[in-house]
């Protein structure tokens, strides 16, 4: 795959034309019975995964530590009871800077087959600078 931030031509699950110059989009799965997601290429290209099944731990270190607690939790409610739920955070990427990513999903059919999740990550065309932290001499 070439630039994961280039528009597409045919745009069928993408963030329409207007939009696109803003960011990029993609859908994503997950299977509540085994805990796997399933990411596109993309979305796999811009998190820095080499799989298209990962668990959700192995996604989440790939975020800004201050925001994992809270994003386990919205999934294990959604693997507990039907579900919504969003939320953003950012991507360490290894040359310093941080990819702000938004997720938004939904949970279902938990009783019938152990459920699965569906949702859809957006990834603005930006990224920003890693804040440098002072230590105290």
């Amino acid at each position: 795959m070439g630039n994961p931030y280039d528009c597409p031509p045919d745009r069928g699950g993408f963030l329409a034309d207007d939009a696109c110059r803003f960011g990029v989009s993609e859908d994503w799965t997950g299977n509540l019975t085994n805990g796997l997601l399933q990411l596109g290429e993309r979305a796999r290209n811009i998190h820095g995964l080499d799989t298209p099944e990962i668990g959700l731990l192995t996604m989440m270190r790939c975020y800004d530590q201050a925001d994992r607690a809270h994003i386990l939790r919205l999934f294990e409610q959604a693997a507990t009871e039907p579900s919504r739920f969003c939320y953003s955070t950012t991507i360490i990427v290894g040359n310093n800077h941080r990819q702000p990513v938004f997720c938004i999903g939904e949970s279902s059919g938990l009783v019938d087959n152990g459920g699965n999740i569906v949702g859809l990550f957006i990834f603005p065309r930006f990224q920003l600078p890693t804040p440098v932290s002072v230590k105290p001499a």
